[in-house]
């Protein structure tokens, strides 16, 4: 027999934008089910942002001990010997990680009262859809839709997953760490987890087809990066597209199409984007409005068709965690009466690379024609807390972008070891509405890497302190 549901709301997709949109309409009172086929928190806490953040710790650990089994030690520490990496264990560890934070998302939908069903949802009509769950199939038809579906890798079709082509999901499962690896695509992705295996003693080699990694940061931001990946014998071909594979490993084109090669490869990580995930479950019957590959909405996530909404990477860029939680709370009190809309005055991004970055806002190149502005910027080696954490010889620094006429903060960015903790003060200064002046009459205390951000504004206003 099918059960049938007739919720209030209806979430599909277990992510970081649909189990917020649930969670927050089950604490207003609304009675809501959310559907998600696989492990609750969704691509960014099972296959993504964590685990990938817990590899990369784990490989800077590992490098350090490699460091102090070396000849001249670290830091005054010395190993008798080599370290002794145990890949198995340390995919364990990541896993116990998302094991503890999906069972945590579990239990926070219970305690919001929400309804989870697990299964794949298939829409017939805009807020009917059948889920075949292990226990037989469930109904439900419901007043709100939310649409959470997220993302999925691109593929290339000269280069299919399988085998050793692999997706970042199957880089952070991998029952060891390869020989050698070639990743296609110097984005985010691609560098994060290249430079966590590089760090774990892979071989690691970088195809990028443009002129530049990072392609989405201007080039002072990506030189640490750069530096860093030459330093650590990471390869890395630009203007370079990719051709296919061969028993050898990846085949390539180098730029201006001069030479063909092939690229050693035990493993072939395509990391050349993400797409939103519009198959499968029904979209074609929901008589919804497109915006190219997305799913078109308005102000408050809403899309043509009455009472369904839609969030996260499948409305847009950027494709990021953070943007769809804050979308899915605004949708779930939009439902329950409160007046929202989304409006952010800038979305903070962070690349985890080595060094990291961290921007929000205008970089100085995307300042508008015919606004002066001006420019601070402020190294980490001039700054105590960085150097006690070796991470002011990087080339790292904060660089905050303000309009001269009036010294509105219009962007900020940082490159460097540790930034990212960095993010939600840049973040909270634009959203503010923030002037220099109110950056350079707070107190910032010492000795943190935040006190970059306050010397960058006073070297704006022409008078840093320590440079």
């Amino acid at each position: 027999m099918t059960e049938t549901l007739r919720p209030k709301v209806l979430v599909v997709g277990g992510g970081p934008g649909g189990y917020v949109a649930a969670i927050r309409a089950g604490q207003l009172g609304l009675d809501t089910v959310l559907v998600e086929s696989g492990r609750l928190g969704g691509t960014c806490l099972t296959r993504g942002c964590i685990p990938s953040k817990a590899l990369i710790h784990a490989a800077g650990l590992y490098e350090e001990a490699v460091l102090a089994a070396g000849e001249a030690g670290r830091f005054g520490i010395h190993l008798m010997q080599t370290p002794e990496l145990r890949f198995d264990e340390t995919i364990g560890w990541k896993d116990g990680i998302v094991d503890r934070l999906s069972g945590g998302v579990g239990g926070l939908l219970r305690k919001a009262k929400v309804k989870t069903v697990n299964g794949w949802a298939r829409f017939s009509d805009a807020k009917t859809c059948m889920v075949d769950t292990a226990d037989g199939l469930v109904m439900i038809r419901a007043e709100h839709v939310i649409l959470a579906t997220g993302s999925t890798a691109v593929a290339l079709p000269f280069l299919p997953f399988g085998d050793r082509v692999i997706s970042s999901t199957e880089a952070l499962s991998l029952a060891e760490v390869p020989k050698t690896l070639a990743v296609v695509g110097g984005g985010y992705i691609g560098l994060e987890l290249g430079i966590a295996y590089a760090k774990l003693g892979c071989k690691v080699t970088i195809v990028e087809a443009q002129d530049r990694i990072l392609p989405l940061y201007d080039a002072a931001l990506t030189a640490p990066v750069l530096r860093w990946l030459e330093k650590h014998g990471v390869t890395v071909h630009l203007g370079a597209r990719a051709l296919g594979q061969d028993a050898e490993g990846l085949l390539i084109e180098t730029a201006g199409g001069q030479s063909r090669l092939t690229i050693p490869a035990d493993r072939i990580l395509v990391t050349v984007g993400r797409k939103p995930l519009t198959e499968g479950w029904g979209l074609e019957q929901m008589a919804l409005a497109m915006d190219g590959r997305f799913v078109k909405i308005d102000d408050r996530c809403a899309t043509s068709t009455t009472h369904v909404w839609a969030i996260g990477d499948l409305v847009g860029e950027p494709m990021l965690a953070h943007k769809a939680s804050a979308q899915g709370e605004m949708v779930a009190e939009i439902i329950a009466g409160h007046r929202r809309r989304f409006d952010p005055v800038a979305i903070a991004a962070v690349c985890f690379t080595e060094p990291e970055i961290v921007s929000v806002g205008l970089t100085p190149d995307q300042a508008p024609e015919g606004i002066d502005t001006v420019v601070g910027q402020f190294p980490f080696q001039a700054n105590g807390r960085a150097l006690s954490m070796q991470a002011g010889d990087d080339g790292g620094f904060v660089r905050v972008l303000a309009r001269k006429s009036d010294h509105r903060i219009l962007g900020i960015q940082a490159v460097g070891r540790h930034c990212s903790e960095l993010a939600g003060e840049f973040a909270t200064l634009m959203e503010m509405g923030a002037v220099l002046e109110d950056v350079a009459g707070t107190i910032h205390v010492h000795p943190t890497l935040g006190e970059a951000i306050h010397e960058s504004a006073l070297k704006a206003l022409g008078h840093a302190i320590h440079i």
